[in-house]
């Protein structure tokens, strides 16, 4: 499928310090987020590459209220350790986009307490007011918010594109099972390259 600019916006997903710095919340509870850090890179490029293409760049923050009373089953009962580090509480440096990738003054940060970047969110209406009808999606987690994103853009009839090597997951088995799914039936699986060549 091919990408133009025309329609089309960049989706940096929970490029947040909780996921991604050895300080984050992530990190202090055990998971492995030195196993993230290869999606950096990638979404860098990504971004720059839209921004002097005049592409919209939306970033997402997976984010909670003080006191998770927005958490539901995640921290309340999967990972209950979350909230003993108050993970990616909403306002917090955990829940920040990492410097690399702060959004510059006009680019849209949608906050979500689900992993799908579309469940109670604007998304939707901020894609509809601008025409975009294609995706490109970067960030993490392939598995989790990457992939449900993507499933949820794919059964609305939006144009997914993700960017394999601007994705990255805890275990490269879930990663590449995740994209194996949504390269199936839910979208296109692209690379950093093919994008910017396509946005030049």
């Amino acid at each position: 499928m091919s990408l133009s600019t025309t329609d089309t916006a960049l989706l940096v997903i929970d490029m947040q310090n909780g996921f991604l710095d050895a300080e984050g919340s992530m990190a202090r509870i055990g998971m492995p987020h030195e196993a993230l850090q290869p999606a950096v890179a990638g979404c860098e490029r990504l971004v720059r590459a839209a921004r002097t293409a005049g592409v919209p760049v939306i970033y997402t923050r997976y984010v909670y209220q003080p006191g998770y009373a927005d958490g539901g089953l995640l921290p309340h009962a999967l990972m209950p350790q979350m909230t003993e580090v108050d993970a990616l509480i909403t306002g917090t440096w955990d829940a920040e986009i990492v410097p690399a990738l702060s959004p510059q003054a006009g680019e849209v940060v949608i906050d979500k307490a689900r992993p799908s970047s579309f469940y109670g969110t604007s998304l939707e209406p901020v894609l509809t007011s601008q025409g975009i009808r294609s995706l490109v999606l970067c960030g993490v987690t392939t598995n989790i918010c990457v992939e449900t994103t993507a499933r949820d853009a794919g059964q609305r009839d939006y144009r997914v594109h993700v960017a394999t090597d601007a994705v990255a997951e805890y275990d490269q088995n879930r990663h590449e099972v995740a994209l194996s799914t949504i390269g199936f039936t839910f979208g296109w699986l692209t690379s950093v390259d093919d994008v910017e060549a396509a946005w030049a």
